[in-house]
C-alpha cells in the first residue's frame, strides 16, 4: 500500500483535526455559561519561546503579535466585551536599545495595521491605548493617537493595549492630580473615595473578571493593581506565542469553575 505522505505527517494533521473538534466542543461549552465580560492578558514569554526555537529574541515579538491578532477573534468568538493586554511596562524600557527599538518599530507598524484592518472596522473595535505616551517613541505615539481617533466611536469591541504602563506610576499620577484639585480648592480631602481615584488612573477603573498570565511567571508585575484586586487571576506555563485557542478556553473554563464572592 502506498502512504501519501509520511506517517510522521499523517500524525501532526490527525492531530490538528482532532484538536479542532475539541476546540468547536470546549467553545460551545464555554459559550454555554457566563464568560468574563473583561479579559486581561500579560503577553509574557515572547522572548524565552524565540530563543527555544534558536531564534534572535526580538523575533519573538513578531510571532507574538500574531498570536495576539488571534487572541482578539478568540474574545470576540465567545463574546468577551473588552480585552487589555500588557504590551510594554516602564520596566521593558530599560532594555537593550536594540530591543526597544525592533519594539517600537513593531508597534507603529502594527498599530497603522490595525487602522486598516477592515476587521476594526466590520466588528467596530475601539482601540485604546493607555499608560504614559510621552515615553513612546514620537511615531508610536503618533499612530496610536491615529489609531484611537480612528476607532473612537466604535462599540463593538474594546481593545486596550498597555504601552509604557506602570500600575505604581498609574497610582501616582493619579494621587498628583487630585492633590492639585485639592490645592486649588476644586475637590474636598472629604470627597475622595475609591471612585475619585479609579476615576483618574490612565487605565480606568473598568476591572478585569479574568487576568491571564503567559510564560510560566506568577506574578503581576505591576499591572493593574488597583483594578485587579477582585479578577480571577489564573497562569500558564505556555510562552505567549505558542498560545492557542485550546489555552484560552480552558483557562476561561476554569474561570467559569470558580465562586466570585469579592470579600463577601
Amino acid at each position: 500500500m502506498t502512504v501519501p505522505f509520511p506517517l510522521d505527517r499523517l500524525s501532526i494533521v490527525a492531530r490538528s483535526a482532532l484538536e479542532r473538534v475539541y476546540v468547536g466542543r470546549l467553545r460551545r461549552e464555554v459559550r454555554s455559561k457566563p464568560v468574563p465580560r473583561h479579559v486581561a492578558v500579560i503577553l509574557d514569554g515572547n522572548r524565552r519561546h524565540a530563543r527555544a526555537l534558536g531564534l534572535a529574541s526580538t523575533r519573538g515579538h513578531l510571532l507574538g503579535s500574531e498570536t495576539l491578532e488571534r487572541l482578539l477573534d478568540w474574545c470576540r468568538t465567545i463574546d468577551v466585551r473588552t480585552l487589555t493586554v500588557y504590551a510594554l511596562s516602564t520596566e521593558n524600557l530599560g532594555r537593550a536599545p536594540e530591543e526597544v527599538t525592533a519594539l517600537m518599530d513593531l508597534f507603529a507598524r502594527k498599530l497603522g495595521e490595525l487602522v486598516r484592518d477592515e476587521r476594526v472596522h466590520r466588528h467596530r473595535i475601539r482601540i485604546r491605548v493607555l499608560g504614559r505616551p510621552e515615553l513612546l517613541r514620537d511615531d508610536v505615539a503618533e499612530a496610536a493617537r491615529r489609531a484611537e481617533e480612528a476607532t473612537a466611536s466604535y462599540d463593538g469591541f474594546e481593545f486596550r493595549i498597555c504601552l509604557a504602563y506602570g500600575a505604581r506610576q498609574e497610582i501616582v499620577d493619579a494621587v498628583r492630580d487630585i492633590a492639585r484639585d485639592i490645592a486649588a480648592g476644586r475637590l474636598a480631602p472629604d470627597a475622595i473615595d475609591e471612585s475619585v481615584l479609579a476615576a483618574r488612573l490612565s487605565a480606568g477603573p473598568d476591572e478585569p473578571d479574568l487576568l491571564i498570565r503567559t510564560g510560566g511567571e506568577v506574578r503581576l508585575s505591576n499591572f493593574l493593581l488597583f483594578q485587579a484586586a477582585y479578577s480571577e487571576l489564573v497562569f500558564t506555563d505556555v510562552h505567549f506565542p505558542a498560545f492557542r485557542e485550546l489555552d484560552f478556553l480552558r483557562l476561561v473554563r476554569t474561570y467559569q469553575q470558580r465562586a466570585r464572592r469579592f470579600g463577601r
